[in-house]
C-alpha cells in the first residue's frame, strides 16, 4: 500500500514512462554513502516518512525539481575518479524506472551501484512491478529497512539504525533470499 500511494503521488513528469524524475539533489564525491568516491542521487518523495529521518526535505512527492535521467547520467560520468553511484532519498524505488536507467549507465562504465530503501529486500523482491525488478537487478548493495530512531547508531558503517542491513543484491537474487554482507 505504501508503494502504490507513493507512486500515485509522483508528478505526471515522473510517471510518463520516459526518463524523467524528481530529485532533491545530487552530490559529487561523497565518502559517506558507500565506499570510495560516490555520486549520490537524492530522489524526491518518500512514503515511509521515518521519524528522525536524516533527509525529511525529501519526503514531499511534489518537492524537489524535475530532471531527465540523462542529465543525471552526464553529471555522474563527469568525474573520472567516481567509484560508484548511490541512490538515496526520498525513496529511490518509487522512481525505479529512471533510477534503473541511471544504474544501467553506471554499470556500463564499471561503477558499482548502491541503493538505500525504507523497504526490506524481501518486500522489494515480492513486488510485481517490472521497474522495481529491473532496478533491483542493477543494484550491487542495498541498505534496506526503515530508519528507526530508537535503534539509531553512529557506530555502524553506511547505516543509520541497527535494523538496517547491507544486502549483497546479486547473491540475494540468485538465492531468492536476502544475503547480508559481512
Amino acid at each position: 500500500p505504501r508503494f502504490n500511494a507513493g507512486r500515485r503521488a509522483l508528478s505526471a513528469f515522473a510517471r510518463k514512462g520516459g526518463t524523467g524524475m524528481r530529485i532533491a539533489g545530487t552530490v559529487q564525491d561523497s565518502i559517506v554513502d558507500g565506499p570510495g568516491l560516490r555520486f549520490v542521487v537524492f530522489t524526491q518523495g518518500c512514503p515511509h516518512r521515518c521519524p528522525g529521518c536524516h533527509n525529511p526535505q525529501t519526503h514531499d512527492f511534489e518537492g524537489g525539481k524535475e530532471v531527465d535521467a540523462q542529465e543525471i547520467i552526464r553529471a555522474m560520468l563527469s568525474n573520472p575518479l567516481t567509484d560508484g553511484v548511490t541512490f538515496s532519498g526520498g525513496e529511490p524505488f518509487c522512481q525505479s524506472g529512471a533510477c534503473a536507467e541511471i544504474a544501467r549507465a553506471a554499470k556500463e562504465k564499471g561503477l558499482n551501484v548502491w541503493a538505500y530503501s525504507g523497504w526490506t529486500f524481501e518486500e522489494l523482491y515480492a513486488m510485481e512491478d517490472p521497474d522495481v525488478r529491473r532496478f533491483l537487478s542493477l543494484v550491487d548493495v542495498l541498505v534496506d529497512g526503515p530508519f528507526i530512531l530508537e535503534q539509531r547508531s553512529l557506530n555502524i558503517k553506511w547505516r543509520g539504525s541497527r535494523n538496517q542491513r547491507l544486502i549483497d543484491v546479486p547473491r540475494s537474487l540468485q538465492a531468492g533470499a536476502a544475503v547480508e554482507l559481512k
